[in-house]
């Protein structure tokens, strides 16, 4: 039995790679809590989740005052039964962010035990499905981005093998948005997947409208075009248009998936595996999707969706946005447009733990 005898949290501040706009807020950096579990046997794990510029440190402060203390002395072997007590301890403030984000920094420490342990990658741990995905490009498609800037890189990912890129819209006219768009389209003809991202930004009848003037375009799918709380509105719409409509990486509960996809409102399935608990609940939400014939294309975090992408049948895309290569050595291993899952036993996330120290803030 390997049992826990300590675990420790800290928060690192990690400024963007590059500007990142889209029509409700600009990436300001990354929080980064870090969990690092010891167990008697001599294996430490390493786990993390993340905000985009705030809560990072109530994030960190659930961690320290109520959730670590529960951990020395259980069997790290016991993933679920772990997941499960942490969350029971906090029903006072579940379901949402800070604890599904908490969770999940622990959630991910004992996933990277359990790999290192059975001296198996993450993928495989995870259920093994397939070592390479395909990849879609989002840095290339920000909002702030002319329409050349967006063609160029439209023309990069199509020139390097990747089979899909994302733009965000949610102009002020939905013309300029359909004439970036179509710049794009053009530049990389019909066999390259395009998606678009509104983030939240649209009310339902301007969802519909700009669902309308989008469908010629022959889009992979609309995302989050309605707050993430409203299904009934992402339900109305998915019965109006041709595209597919996708959700997840603002919800934060295994429930709230299966509201969407009970009530046909989500096509597609972005499921964070921070934002929504951890690795544990993640394999929930995506078996959950696969028994309703949905893909499953994760938000961000590509270093570690790379492998859960790879551990399930309908894992479709993995999101291009590189954060790490600051805290890490080496990078996404590309071939021809798709992203390899790592072969060492654990996350596979080789971390440099002297930059991760110079970063830390708390």
């Amino acid at each position: 039995m390997p049992t826990i005898t300590t675990a420790r949290a800290r928060l690192v501040d990690l400024e963007v790679e590059t500007v990142r706009t889209d029509a409700v807020q600009s990436f300001v950096k990354q929080e980064t809590v870090f969990v690092e579990i010891d167990t008697d046997d001599g294996l430490t794990g390493t786990g993390y989740s993340y905000t985009i510029g705030t809560g990072g440190r109530a994030v960190l402060s659930m961690l320290r005052d109520h959730l670590l203390d529960l951990l020395p002395g259980q069997d790290a072997a016991n993933v679920e039964a772990i997941w499960h007590r942490l969350f029971a301890s906090t029903r006072a403030t579940t379901t949402g962010a800070i604890t599904s984000l908490a969770l999940a920094a622990v959630d991910t420490a004992l996933w990277d035990l359990k790999s290192l342990r059975a001296g198996a990658p993450l993928w495989q741990t995870a259920g093994g499905f397939r070592r390479d995905v395909p990849l879609y490009d989002t840095e290339g498609g920000w909002l702030h981005l002319s329409t050349d800037e967006l063609v160029e890189g439209a023309r990069r990912s199509r020139a390097a093998g990747w089979a899909g890129l994302k733009i965000k819209v949610g102009m002020p006219h939905v013309a300029d948005d359909v004439e970036r768009l179509r710049a794009v389209r053009d530049a990389v003809g019909d066999r390259m997947d395009l998606m678009v991202d509104a983030n939240q930004s649209m009310t339902g009848a301007e969802a519909a409208r700009r669902a309308r003037a989008f469908e010629p375009l022959d889009l992979f799918w609309l995302e989050e075009p309605l707050p993430a709380d409203d299904i009934e509105g992402h339900a109305r719409l998915a019965r109006s248009t041709s595209i597919p409509i996708a959700v997840g990486e603002s919800m934060y509960s295994v429930a709230q998936f299966r509201e969407y996809l009970e009530r046909g409102a989500a096509g597609v399935v972005q499921v964070d595996v921070a934002r929504v608990g951890g690795i544990t609940p993640w394999l929930k939400v995506a078996h959950l999707a696969e028994a309703f014939n949905v893909a499953v294309c994760p938000h961000f975090l590509m270093e570690l969706h790379v492998s859960l992408v790879g551990a399930v049948p309908n894992g479709r895309y993995v999101e291009y946005i590189p954060q790490l290569r600051a805290i890490t050595h080496g990078e996404l291993e590309i071939v021809d447009g798709r992203a390899l899952a790592p072969l060492q036993p654990g996350l596979g996330i080789c971390w440099d733990l002297d930059a991760i120290d110079d970063r830390i803030v708390a």
